[in-house]
Parts: structure tokens; C-alpha cells; sequence
């Protein structure tokens, strides 16, 4: 089969939930519109994320990205709650701010998001295989709780698991390739952080999780994969850069994938 775009998923407020569209604008920044676009801030100006608090895959989430409304579903609420991202952003964070237990304000960047590398705004690119794969690594876990635990924006269909691995080459060597008429760049595998060990409705962590992935990772690793990047192998999905020529471009469901000379 041919390589091909099978999902795309993006996450309007970093650290919630994701939305699956059927589309998305690539911005001129290389970001796709919606991602990340806003993030949660405690009063030392610090993300709140899953990162730094597990209490945060308890809400959940669900967006209307026309209507610019985020349902959110706090834990022993009866209720969702609905607020307009931008005409109720006070009511929301107040909500949020009960939540957490601190005071948060929740703040927007249209232009290039809040991504974890600031380097690579692209959109993470993985394999649906290679999901499937990592989660056979781990017998409790079905293949949409990795995806969830990895939160990559594109999804490749058609392909053996690990295939999008040479979309990147050795260290300060970008990978250049196309989707649909997408320009993309493929940079290093990503780092994992400590978001993947934890379950992502209930932010309890799996036993050993980090260690069980880096092990089969290694031994699963194909052997025509650049290695300068895997300083560990605690790495899965590609971080991307779009070229200005992207720009308002739209990446589609089902769009042929093609590795450029």
C-alpha cells in the first residue's frame, strides 16, 4: 500500500484532550492551526501540564473548534460544563483554578502554539502500526491508550510499524518529505517525557514503563535507522519543521505520503 494520512489529531489547550479533524491549516510558523493554542499558567508563570501535575488527566475535554467552545467534564461533577474559549475565558479559569486547587489563567498563541520543542513547530508523525506495536509491549494497553499517551498529530497508514523512523536522518540532517502537497521536514525522533507512563484518564503510573519501552525499543530498532539521535531510546514519533512554502496549505485525511530525493 501506499503511505497515507489516516488521522490527524490535534490538542487546542495543551495537556487536555485531542480532537480528531478531517483537516488542518498549517500556519506560518509550520504549526497547524488549533494545536496547542492555548496552555494553562500557574502565578510563577509555569506551565500547568501533564508534566508537572497528574491531576490534570483527570478532566476531560471536548472541543467544538467552529464554535470555539470547550466542553469540560471535572471529576465528581454531575455535568459538563461549556465555555466559549474567548468570551468566557474568566468563568473557565475560575473553574480550572477550583480544580486545581491554585490560581491558573489560560492563555492563547495563534501564531505558533505552545509546543514542547520550540525548535520543531511541526507537526509529530507517527506510524498507526508502530502504536499498535508499543502497545503489544505492554499487556493492559490497547492501541488508543498509547495513542492518547503519545498525543503525535499525524497519523501514517499503510506502513509496517516504525516506517516513519527514516523520516529523519543523523543528527543536523533533516528528512525531507511530502504529504498531499505538504512540505515537510523531518527532524529527530522525540523525546518521551513523563506523560507516556501514565494512564491518561487516570494519571496513575504503569510499573517500569520507561524502562519496558526503552529495552523493546532498542530491539525492535530497524537497522537502517539513523542512530546519532538515540542518545536513549526513549524516543517514538517524529518532530517536523514546515518550510514557508507550506504555509496555508491544508493537510487532508487520506493524502499520499512521499519521501522527497
Amino acid at each position: 500500500m501506499t503511505p497515507y494520512l489516516a488521522k490527524i489529531l490535534l490538542y487546542p489547550v495543551k495537556s487536555l484532550d485531542g480532537v480528531e479533524v478531517e483537516n488542518a491549516r498549517v500556519l506560518a510558523s509550520g504549526a497547524l492551526h488549533h494545536d496547542r493554542e492555548f496552555a494553562i499558567f500557574d502565578e510563577q508563570d509555569r506551565f500547568v501540564n501533564g508534566k508537572r501535575h497528574a491531576k490534570i488527566h483527570l478532566l476531560r475535554a471536548q472541543f467544538t473548534l467552529l464554535n470555539r467552545t470547550i466542553s469540560l467534564q471535572i471529576p465528581g461533577g454531575d455535568s459538563q460544563q461549556i465555555f466559549h474559549l474567548d468570551e468566557e475565558r474568566q468563568a473557565l479559569e475560575a473553574t480550572l483554578s477550583d480544580f486545581f486547587e491554585f490560581a491558573v489563567t489560560l492563555r492563547q498563541n495563534s501564531l505558533m502554539g505552545f509546543p514542547d520543542d520550540t525548535h520543531s513547530l511541526g507537526p509529530t508523525v507517527i506510524s498507526t502500526a508502530t502504536l499498535a506495536e508499543v502497545a503489544s509491549w505492554f499487556p493492559d494497553l490497547s492501541v488508543d491508550e498509547m495513542r492518547r499517551r503519545m498525543r503525535a498529530n499525524i497519523e501514517i497508514g499503510g506502513v509496517p510499524a516504525f516506517w516513519e523512523d527514516q523520516l529523519f536522518g543523523e543528527q543536523g540532517n533533516f528528512v525531507s518529505f511530502r504529504v498531499g502537497d505538504v512540505h515537510f521536514l523531518g527532524v529527530n525522533p522525540c523525546q518521551r517525557c513523563i506523560v507516556p507512563t501514565r494512564d491518561s484518564y487516570l494519571g496513575e503510573a504503569y510499573p517500569n514503563f520507561q524502562k519496558i519501552f526503552a529495552t523493546q525499543r532498542q530491539a525492535t530498532l530497524p537497522n537502517w535507522v539513523a542512530s546519532s539521535p538515540f542518545n536513549h531510546f526513549y524516543r517514538l514519533s517524529v518532530n517536523t519543521q514546515l518550510p514557508p512554502s507550506s504555509t496555508g496549505k491544508i493537510l487532508q485525511i487520506g493524502n499520499e505520503i512521499d519521501i522527497l530525493p
